[in-house]
């Protein structure tokens, strides 16, 4: 079980990291609305392999209870969710330190165009500012980062858990005495 948790753990974990490394490249051609959905799409291709690897366990082992199936795709989940956060880290300590002024400026950009009220403006500035602050810490910064892919995992992981679960087959668990 610990061998199938980590290999798909890491894989989905490289996935998403190498596609955020990708997009993060591309930010200014593609933009922070359309980044956004670039962003989750991504996010919920890496976690198709926690219904590959509780699959993976399930063919092993000639069946799976939900329990067992939860486990381990949350265990996946939350390995994928770390190379995240380290991933995100990485680049935003070291190559994209400016990312929460640039999207911020977006966002109360995006506001002024809609027509916002300047009380609404300035309320986004507000949260713009105590997001940097935030931010400047790695330890929020990592929390903050995980809780963005977690509960897409979580969800791919309940679905994949109730539609992989099966009784294990008898005749792979225990065979009967054959009498003689």
């Amino acid at each position: 079980m610990k061998k199938t948790i980590v290999t798909f753990g890491l894989l989905s974990g490289l996935a998403v990291s190498l596609m955020m490394v990708a997009t993060a490249a591309l930010t200014d051609r593609i933009g922070y609305d359309r980044g956004e959905y670039v962003g989750y799409t991504i996010i919920v291709l890496s976690f198709l392999l926690v219904f590959f690897g509780i699959r993976s366990y399930r063919s092993r082992c000639g069946g799976i209870t939900f329990l067992r199936a939860f486990a381990i795709g949350l265990s996946i989940t939350v390995i994928s969710c770390v190379c995240y956060v380290a991933t995100w880290e990485i680049l935003y300590y070291n190559f994209m330190p400016d990312f929460v002024e640039k999207y911020g400026a977006h966002q109360i950009e995006t506001l002024k165009a809609a027509g916002a009220t300047p009380a609404a403006i300035q309320a986004r500035t507000e949260q713009v500012n105590k997001l940097k602050d935030l931010y400047r810490n790695p330890i929020l910064n990592g929390a903050v980062t995980f809780l963005e892919p977690f509960p897409i995992g979580l969800v791919i992981t309940l679905v994949s858990s109730v539609i992989l679960r099966k009784k294990p087959d008898r005749a792979v668990q225990s065979p009967l005495p054959t009498s003689s």
